[in-house]
């Protein structure tokens, strides 16, 4: 599909009633919801690149409390770390995605993971069969996601992760996937706000972020470069409620992390030639002409910034 075209047609479903009914339905049987087995695959991918850095960070996942912004249409990072041990995970969704059928298909494909799960996390597999075994049964019964983990997951949508009902210090680690790029700058630095106020002395925020132009993925033709060519009046034509993205650069995110005190432990940002090569081919639009081609051309970053 050209980009303009899913651009055009996402934003008429946004303004439409039950256009949120309509576009998960599209999802399921044209986009990347498709192929759910691969979807989730690709989730649990990211879930183990988490886990690793926590484990460098000294973040033991039995002792923590997690607080996810962004949960989505299905709770893969909370399963995962409910299967690996972690004492509590709370979840917060601006608007409630979640849907009955993919948590039941999620839990079930998760199956196929216990060993990878229970290896990246350092917890004994036999541990991670039985909390599966006790999820899928509690799941396939009916029951909410407190009730089928005993109270360790909390799900909360809507939801305001800039105003959250925690304790001051209550949490240990707040992380979020493919999640920033889709939220209001301001918006991200109330988050980081709430974070610093939320997290225990030494926690830490752990956010992936793609900061690429998403409709690269629907549309061949295109790089992840290819949004910064438009000012940002002409990108509000493109943009949307189901695909909001606010072409930050990665650098802007550690940066904002590091500007409201956290200390920045991890930055994965990496100048790729490819993507140099593709920003010289290209006209920049002025909004972005004071960021330095090695700064403007990355499209990914994993970070950790700690709370002193």
């Amino acid at each position: 599909m050209h980009w303009r075209i899913k651009g055009l047609v996402q934003k008429a479903l946004g303004v439409l009633p039950g256009g949120e009914t309509l576009h998960y339905h599209l999802q399921r049987r044209f986009g990347g919801l498709q192929d759910f087995h691969r979807e989730l695959s690709v989730k649990v991918e990211d879930w183990q690149i988490m886990v690793r850095h926590l484990r460098d960070a000294r973040v033991v996942i039995a002792d923590s409390h997690f607080f996810e912004i962004g949960t989505g249409w299905y709770p893969t990072f909370p399963f995962a770390l409910y299967l690996a041990g972690a004492r509590r995970i709370t979840t917060y969704d601006l608007n409630r995605h979640l849907q009955d059928d993919l948590v039941r298909a999620a839990v079930k494909e998760l199956g196929g993971f216990l060993e990878i799960i229970a290896e990246d996390s350092g917890c004994e597999l036999t541990e991670v069969q039985a909390r599966h075994q006790k999820l899928a049964a509690a799941i396939d019964a009916g029951a909410d996601l407190s009730e089928a983990t005993g109270g360790r997951i909390q799900y909360s949508a809507p939801a305001d992760a800039t105003a959250t009902a925690l304790a001051d210090g209550e949490v240990d680690v707040v992380f979020s996937n493919s999640v920033l790029e889709h939220v209001p700058p301001d918006a991200i630095t109330a988050m980081y706000r709430e974070s610093m106020r939320i997290l225990s002395p030494g926690g830490i925020m752990f956010h992936s972020v793609n900061c690429g132009d998403h409709y690269s993925y629907v549309d061949s033709n295109i790089h992840q470069l290819n949004y910064l060519q438009y000012s940002d009046q002409a990108w509000k034509l493109w943009n949307n409620a189901f695909l909001y993205q606010n072409r930050m650069r990665a650098h802007e995110f550690v940066e904002g992390a590091a500007a409201l005190g956290f200390t920045i432990e991890l930055d994965t940002s990496t100048t790729r030639a490819n993507r140099l090569e593709q920003l010289a081919a290209m006209k920049v639009d002025s909004r972005f002409a004071q960021v330095v081609p090695e700064k403007l051309c990355i499209t990914s970053v994993d970070f950790i910034a700690r709370k002193p």
